[in-house]
């Protein structure tokens, strides 16, 4: 998007498309995720702590695919934020630094910022982190295909 700031009509709308967004994935839905807030090109999403989604019972710590998901979801959220007119993403590539495990018994809060969008490609940051954003437990850099769409076998064909 460009630098000019957005009005409350626009800001409504990047609201809805990321409230959208977090219903119509459902893997979003079956971890629990919280979006809990969205700007121009940025999302904040939360993991609640859940003793399903522990990868080793004896440390309670979150499994790291639960964080990964949290992370990628933050990523989509932002690049839909983003965007000048709604449209179908897919992930491209996301690497994900895992600097150190979650805390047992605490949630998980993600942070992205889109902050370049091509006509096919858009360029994500993220961080993932328990009580400070400084203090990152994982870090990401990812790409985003825009204006994917589900075609079949047979379209196009001669």
């Amino acid at each position: 998007m460009s630098d000019e700031r957005l009005d409350a009509e626009d800001l409504n709308r990047l609201r809805e498309l990321g409230q959208r967004f977090m219903r119509a994935v459902p893997h979003n839905n079956a971890l629990g995720l919280e979006l809990r807030s969205v700007g121009e090109g940025r999302a904040e999403i939360f993991l609640p702590y859940d003793l399903r989604l522990v990868g080793n019972p004896e440390t309670g710590v979150l499994h790291g695919g639960a964080i990964s998901a949290l992370i990628d979801a933050c990523c989509g959220a932002a690049v839909f934020q983003a965007l000048r007119k709604p449209m179908a993403i897919a992930t491209l590539d996301l690497r994900i630094d895992y600097l150190k495990p979650a805390a047992p018994g605490v949630g998980v809060t993600a942070r992205a910022h889109c902050y370049k969008v091509t006509r096919h490609v858009a360029f994500v940051r993220g961080v993932a982190f328990l009580d400070h954003e400084d203090d990152p437990i994982a870090t990401s850099a990812g790409t985003f295909m825009l204006g994917t769409r589900t075609t079949s076998r047979t379209e196009g064909a001669t």
